[in-house]
């Protein structure tokens, strides 16, 4: 070994003290080069499949925001990534951990408002439903609310304005403002009929629909950790409602409805819409639809409940406030911002983190929404009951985690 070890010192002498040539210091340089696009072109590769597996794993979320939004949503992050990353090799150490503790700090803020904003529509629109059980006419409220907030913005300029849509995007949103309407539509009609806890364990099983919607629309196979994530997810939801003291089947099956659509809506995207909405960021594309959703919402609600409204007998709950109309204008008011407003937050933190993270925030926001609603409302609940909501809900965690796992791989 001694003997190679000097033999390999000696030829290292020797081609250090050979001349190199210019041509030969040119070829150096060319090769370094090349290695270095080499090594960049490893590394864009290897973000370019990250991205795509990102993107699979946001369309596979809850229904509080839009999927088309979300992978418009992760294009503009992977743009913020990559600024901060050319960014941050320039920049001083102090500096940098400055700002990645303002960037912590705003995230907070942003998660807790859109906690916050959450819990503030699950509650003023349950009381709202409790007094003018008119699930269809709340609906249309708050996409007028959210319609005249996206004009705000853009008449303002708190946001810049949506490029110019071409007609091929406006048939591209078209399918996706009708599920979003009917989505939204039956979710606030399980709300008037069941408690809120109970109309968000049901929802729990988002995932489930998922994952057999991607398969038989898009042939979409999915890991067997994945699969067996779902079981304890159905099996909860399942206990929740045969335990559910305010359980009502139009409550349950407005609820399921509502998971369907909401999943229907993540498949269209899939499989027709994304990349047709390209150029249209997130907050733009959710105003749009909103827009859309208002306009489609009108004559179902003159249909629905026109003739009912009119002569309808005021609740016990609208007498219990002296028959004011405008204190049920006012919360329900306040509901139609609250549920725009969670809905934009929601996607501003996903333009701040990974999907998976999202993933998991969103599902302790049910767990907050449905705890809080609980509290608030004094709903009556039993041991049995808890056991259902609180095994579907760690079903999902374990859904998001198996999710996580099968992407790595």
């Amino acid at each position: 070994s001694s003997s190679s070890s000097s033999s390999s010192s000696v030829s290292v002498s020797v081609v250090s003290s050979c001349p190199v040539s210019p041509r030969s210091k040119i070829s150096q340089s060319l090769s370094a080069v090349g290695g270095g696009c080499t090594r960049r072109k490893g590394l864009l590769s290897r973000r370019a499949r990250h991205n795509d597996g990102s993107r699979h794993a946001t369309l596979d979320e809850d229904s509080d925001g839009l999927s088309a939004s979300r992978v418009v949503c992760r294009a503009s992050q992977s743009v913020s990534a990559a600024a901060a990353d050319s960014g941050g090799s320039s920049a001083g150490g102090g500096g940098v951990v400055e700002r990645s503790a303002q960037a912590t700090l705003v995230l907070g803020m942003l998660f807790a408002l859109w906690y916050g904003f959450n819990i503030w529509y699950n509650i003023y629109n349950k009381q709202v439903l409790n007094m003018f059980p008119f699930p269809v006419t709340i609906t249309n409220l708050q996409f007028v609310v959210g319609s005249c907030v996206a004009a705000v913005l853009w008449t303002f300029r708190l946001h810049p304005l949506p490029p110019t849509v071409t007609r091929a995007q406006i048939a591209a949103i078209f399918p996706l403002a009708v599920v979003h309407t009917l989505g939204n539509v039956m979710t606030n009609v399980s709300l008037g009929k069941v408690a809120v806890s109970f109309t968000h364990t049901v929802k729990a099983m988002e995932p489930f629909f998922s994952v057999v919607l991607s398969s038989i629309f898009l042939g979409e196979s999915t890991p067997p950790i994945v699969l067996l994530s779902l079981v304890p997810i159905v099996l909860g939801v399942i206990l929740a409602s045969f335990t559910e003291p305010t359980f009502n089947w139009a409550g349950l099956f407005s609820a399921l409805g509502a998971n369907v659509t909401f999943q229907s809506r993540n498949v269209l995207t899939k499989k027709v819409v994304g990349e047709k909405l390209k150029g249209i960021d997130a907050i733009n594309l959710f105003g749009i639809i909103t827009i859309y959703s208002a306009l489609l919402c009108l004559p179902v609600t003159l249909l629905a409940e026109g003739m009912r409204l009119a002569s309808w007998t005021p609740t016990a709950a609208f007498q219990s406030v002296g028959g004011a109309a405008p204190a049920i204008v006012q919360k329900a008011m306040v509901a139609a911002v609250c549920f725009h407003g969670y809905q934009q937050l929601s996607f501003m933190v996903l333009s701040r983190v990974t999907p998976v993270t999202h993933s998991v925030g969103n599902c302790l926001k049910r767990v907050v929404v449905i705890v809080s609603s609980i509290m608030f409302f004094r709903t009556p609940v039993n041991p049995l009951n808890l056991a259902g909501t609180g095994i579907a809900l760690a079903g999902v965690f374990a859904y998001s985690a198996a999710k996580r796992a099968s992407l790595k791989k």
